[in-house]
């Protein structure tokens, strides 16, 4: 099983229905949601080179190629990171598991758990591919993603779910030990929200709520072979 039981007893669930209702925007951050040796398997994973792909969008069009990138003007590029994208001829048993825990994401069990916490009927039975909203993305120094909105009809729910080990979780950057790489959501009120992206922990929230538009803060690591690991997933309603 993916997730830790202790975490989906009905007086978590509550308290996560909870805070999502009086948080601004509509968001709850749930640690160590899921079993962490389990999560162990995928991140060994994820530190396979030959599995990534860079991934750009601009404010313009989504996956752009490098013609169409180096044409945009830098203010409106707000994507620049890497997917996973295993080769279909290099699957091994380690990457069978990567494979697995997206397809737990998607599965009837783990929407049910979002349905109760959202109070919404989530579904894929009208979601063309579902497979392509849910993926591994990583950040390097170089990489960016910048102020955007994740709403679109339909969609109810988004997740985030962090695999950073020995990340810092500083309450800004001018600390040494601060490696960056936080979600920011814009808020309400000139007040933004930062969230440290340490390892498991879950970032649920409404992409249609006020103040939900976010974005990254660079990653700070001063390594370009050191990456911030995110899964992202997003659902609908019928």
């Amino acid at each position: 099983m993916w997730l830790n039981k202790d975490q989906i007893t009905p007086s978590a669930l509550r308290s996560y229905r909870k805070a999502l209702l009086h948080a601004s925007p509509n968001h709850v951050v749930i640690d160590n949601l899921f079993d962490n040796q389990k999560l162990d398997t995928v991140i060994s994973v994820l530190q396979q080179e030959a599995h990534w792909q860079s991934q750009k969008h601009t404010y313009e069009a989504l996956y752009v190629d490098n013609t169409k990138w180096l044409q945009t003007q830098q203010e409106d590029r707000f994507v620049k990171r890497d997917y996973w994208q295993p080769k279909a001829n290099n699957t091994d048993d380690t990457t069978t598991i990567a494979l697995d825990f997206l397809t737990y994401l998607r599965s009837n069990e783990f929407m049910a758990l979002l349905s109760r916490i959202f109070k919404v009927s989530l579904t894929d039975i009208n979601v063309a591919n579902p497979a392509i909203n849910t993926n591994y993305f990583r950040l390097a120094a170089t990489d960016f993603v910048k102020l955007h909105a994740d709403d679109s009809p339909g969609r109810e729910v988004c997740m985030l779910l962090y695999l950073n080990k020995n990340w810092s979780n500083c309450a800004n950057n001018s600390s040494d030990n601060s490696k960056g790489g936080e979600l920011i959501f814009k808020g309400t009120n000139n007040t933004p929200i930062r969230i440290a992206p340490l390892y498991n922990r879950c970032v649920l929230f409404d992409p249609s709520s006020t103040g939900s538009e976010h974005w990254v803060n660079p990653v700070t690591t001063g390594s370009k072979q050191q990456y911030r690991y995110n899964i992202t997933s997003w659902y609908w309603s019928e």
